[in-house]
């Protein structure tokens, strides 16, 4: 009887169909359902093996600079009350690091309409929301004050035509508008971006300053650019990795796993919207290249590409112009590399954490 069972019992098992599960039946699901390391925890991964073979000794300072709050500046907007607000930061202890450094701009011919206002070195105070001022205007817009930088190397005279080819999110832009230049294109290919930048200028800038004769928005790829030799001055802002912002949001990260194709493309980009730059540029103008992160392939091997592109397709011969004098002006308020081969880059520092932020100046030839 029992023998009988056990073989009524190996016949049903031999019967039933042989599951076999395979680890790999659903791979692409479980390829995109994985959640693997967060985009900050891959950028500062990747920043460590990249970062420590280009700074060395420097970057574990950088690195502690990067993952601790951002110091800010105010861009005091000169459309609204300045006094009053300027009274109100000094009563904070902050200090216009502009002013202070306005004669020796002078010295070696930059001059500057602007006021920026940031807290001195060891000072990690916040400055309080804007509020609005004459006209319902806001009264200073907060900013990494290292941005303004590129803006100061342009040295935009009044009788200037300029080109901001990668303008928003704005700070930049308005800080151009303050320094009075005689027209403005300001260029975002995002059109989501874009129209940030039209409310912010709605925010700062009176209506007579915003009209079609003096400012002239566009969304368009500025790596396609279709004025040749237009304008005095023009501002290259690239899109980059956007170090700071990389190693502390989750949101919009360029490391994210889904956008690494995207990142590999970054210097390619920024060198057609360098070239782009110089195309637009008129012979005897200058280009200001600038980004937000370290990186020396987005940085300097961008420019040293581009000036080889530009004089043997193009014709188009350009030089790199000395900013070293900036960084004796501003080594009060700013930490910079000594390293640099080409431009200047402002390292992020406990004591002065502003930066990452990189610009070099190119003077067009011919």
């Amino acid at each position: 009887m029992a023998a009988s069972m056990g073989a009524a019992l190996i016949r049903r098992k031999v019967r039933e169909p042989v599951r076999v599960f395979c680890r790999y039946r659903y791979k692409k699901k479980w390829a995109t359902s994985f959640v693997g390391p967060s985009s900050p925890r891959l950028a500062l991964k990747l920043f460590d093996v990249t970062y420590s073979a280009q700074f060395g000794d420097v970057w574990p300072s950088v690195r502690i600079g990067l993952l601790s709050e951002q110091k800010y500046g105010a861009l005091i907007n000169k459309f609204s009350s300045v006094d009053g607000v300027t009274r109100g930061l000094r009563s904070r202890s902050a200090i216009d690091f502009l002013s202070e450094a306005r004669t020796a701009m002078a010295e070696v011919s930059h001059h500057s309409n602007l006021t920026c206002f940031t807290f001195p070195r060891g000072d990690i105070s916040r400055f309080p929301p804007a509020r609005s001022g004459t006209r319902a205007l806001l009264d200073y817009y907060l900013l990494d004050a290292a941005s303004l930088l590129p803006v100061l190397a342009l040295d935009v005279q009044p009788d200037h035509r300029v080109l901001d080819l990668c303008a928003a999110p704005g700070g930049k832009t308005l800080a151009l508008l303050m320094e009075d230049c005689r027209f403005l294109a300001a260029n975002d290919a995002s059109i989501s971006r874009c129209n940030r930048l039209r409310r912010v200028l709605h925010s700062y800038i009176p209506w007579e300053v915003r009209t079609e004769d003096r400012v002239r928005l566009t969304s368009r790829d500025g790596a396609d650019w279709p004025e040749d030799a237009m304008y005095d001055r023009v501002l290259v802002d690239a899109p980059c990795t956007t170090d700071r912002h990389s190693l502390l949001e989750e949101e919009n990260n360029v490391f994210h796993r889904t956008r690494t194709r995207e990142r590999q493309s970054l210097p390619l980009l920024q060198s057609r919207l360098l070239l782009s730059g110089l195309r637009a540029v008129a012979p005897g103008g200058d280009v200001v290249y600038s980004t937000c992160t370290l990186s020396a392939l987005q940085n300097e091997c961008v420019v040293e590409q581009v000036l080889g592109v530009a004089a043997s397709e193009y014709g188009i011969h350009a030089e790199v112009r000395d900013l070293c004098g900036f960084r004796e002006i501003f080594r009060k308020t700013f930490n910079f590399h000594e390293g640099a081969r080409l431009g200047e880059l402002v390292l992020p520092h406990l004591t002065a954490n502003h930066g990452p932020l990189y610009l070099c100046k190119l003077r067009r030839v011919h």
